[in-house]
């Protein structure tokens, strides 16, 4: 608005010549001055229209910084270039024109005495003083602004994607302690329902044979300490493997430290404080999982694991067919964890069934399966007073479907039931 109200003034006072060469009167030139000056208020909204007035009124020896600010408004504002060029071109020839008669006139009239090499060079000099300073100026200002926008939305963009990767990182870091706190309770629930069956069956007889058979009740009494002290050992180890992920992310957390200044200033307080959380709980979580699978078991313990059952007075038949190799800590434990689980459920529901248990070692593969005839006594196992939560298939299933293999159990024709799994060896 100020540059405006001072081109109208200059615009209404060069009126007064213009009006006394054109022979009308002074308060015309004035208003018309006034008007033309004013246009430049409509610069930033028609920049075009603003320099098409200036290049009009040049003729009269009027709008010197009109055109000015036009030319350098127009050069930085977002137009096309041919555009620009073009209006720049008609203001540098108008401008030149005007000039080269006005110098010629005056030299005419005496004014000036100088050679006729004065005139092209005023002409030439005066044209590209008025013309060319704004238009590079405008030009560079524009370039500058573009650039500045350019950079914000490279900058806003950055930070959604920062945002987005920490609200990613976060999510992963949720489902890796998701999926840990499900590793540790199917572990917790093969390590406790199977020790506590075997526990419970033979306290039942013990209590069975106290008075009988003292002897009897003594081994049973020894079995049952020897099976809680291997409860409690698995569960120190499982403790274990949870104090070791804790201690790997105290040791995790103060890495976020060591990230530069810059690129903490750059990332949105949310997503800074969200990315090494984040981190620390997978890192947590996969510590934690590769101690549990270094810890075993292993498939060279199933002899064990069966001789622990028919202590317990099931009649168990192992057969192993293939060639025995040793595979990954994750498909040896799977392996031996879907077997003892499913003789855990022949204490549970068919206490005193003759169960066969099947192991293959094929050529890509490993395949198990445990089956158990009817029980001899369908109460049995309800006498037992063993619970159960219906937690064992689901963790066999969850365990061999997650390593890529193939899960199935069900009642078999002869009133038993049947598990069997599949899992790569690869």
């Amino acid at each position: 608005m100020g540059l405006a109200l001072v081109s109208a003034l200059e615009c209404a006072a060069e009126g007064v010549p213009f009006a006394r060469d054109a022979g009308i009167p002074v308060s015309a030139g004035i208003v018309f001055g006034l008007l033309a000056g004013s246009v430049l208020v409509l610069r930033r909204k028609w920049p075009i229209a603003v320099v098409l007035v200036a290049i009009a009124i040049t003729p009269a020896q009027m709008g010197f910084l009109m055109g000015i600010v036009g030319l350098y408004t127009l050069a930085a504002a977002e137009l096309p270039r041919r555009i620009i060029v073009a209006l720049a071109g008609m203001s540098l020839l108008g401008t030149m024109i005007v000039t080269f008669v006005r110098v010629k006139q005056d030299m005419a009239r005496g004014d000036l005495t100088l050679g006729d090499w004065f005139v092209p060079f005023a002409a030439v000099t005066t044209s590209l003083g008025l013309t060319a300073p704004p238009v590079l100026l405008g030009l560079y200002v524009g370039a500058r602004r573009r650039l500045m926008e350019s950079l914000r939305e490279r900058a806003d963009s950055l930070e959604r994607e920062l945002q987005l990767l920490a609200e990613r990182a976060e999510e992963r870091a949720e489902w890796a302690r998701g999926e840990e706190r499900t590793r540790i309770a199917r572990e917790m629930h093969d390590v406790v329902a199977h020790r506590v069956s075997l526990m419970v069956v033979h306290a039942a007889a013990l209590q069975a044979v106290a008075r009988k058979d003292p002897e009897k009740a003594v081994k049973n009494a020894a079995l049952v300490g020897d099976m809680g002290r291997q409860a409690l050992t698995e569960l120190r180890e499982m403790l274990g493997v949870l104090r070791s992920g804790e201690a790997a992310q105290r040791r995790t957390a103060p890495a976020s430290a060591s990230v530069p200044a810059q690129v903490r200033a750059a990332v949105p307080a949310s997503a800074s404080a969200s990315v090494p959380l984040a981190a620390v709980g997978v890192a947590a979580a996969a510590a934690a999982s590769r101690a549990a699978e270094e810890e075993g078991p292993w498939l060279s313990e199933l002899e064990v694991l069966i001789g622990q059952s028919a202590a317990a007075g099931m009649v168990v038949d192992l057969s192993v067919e293939g060639a025995v190799r040793s595979y990954a800590a994750a498909i040896e434990q799977t392996a031996f964890r879907v077997v003892q689980e499913a003789l855990t459920n022949v204490h549970k529901h068919a206490a005193g069934a003759k169960t066969h248990v099947r192991l293959a070692h094929r050529m890509a593969e490993i395949a198990m399966q445990v089956e158990n005839e009817p029980p001899p006594e369908p109460a049995s196992a309800a006498s037992a007073g063993l619970p159960s939560g219906g937690n064992g298939l689901v963790g066999m299933r969850e365990r061999v479907l997650g390593l890529g293999g193939v899960f199935v159990s069900g009642p078999t024709d002869a009133g038993g039931f049947r598990v069997s799994a599949v899992i790569p060896s690869a």
